[in-house]
């Protein structure tokens, strides 16, 4: 599985609609389910960005089907980093001259 990291910020119309978003959330998580993505974290935040997903998905093909579901919505701007486990780090270092 890789993971990924996406911040998000919440458009105008998800801050209209800001009282819902936990219930988004959840809806969201379990949509990932089905599509097989796991959502490891979802952190409300304080700061530049509102939202932190931690996902782990099987390829970037489903992370970018899933990312584009998610922004399809209208609530929410993400931007969307690839994330590197310890080994997966260790077996890249290995590659370098």
């Amino acid at each position: 599985m890789k993971t990924f990291v996406t911040l998000y910020n919440f458009t105008g119309q998800g801050l209209r609609t800001i009282k819902e978003s936990v219930k988004r959330a959840e809806a969201v998580r379990d949509a990932a389910l089905r599509s097989g993505v796991r959502i490891k974290e979802i952190l409300w935040l304080q700061g530049q960005y509102d939202l932190v997903v931690i996902s782990e998905t099987p390829d970037d093909a489903a992370a970018n089907a899933f990312s584009i579901g998610i922004l399809k919505a209208g609530n929410l701007r993400g931007q969307t980093l690839r994330a590197f486990t310890a080994p997966e780090m260790t077996e890249i270092l290995e590659r370098v001259p």
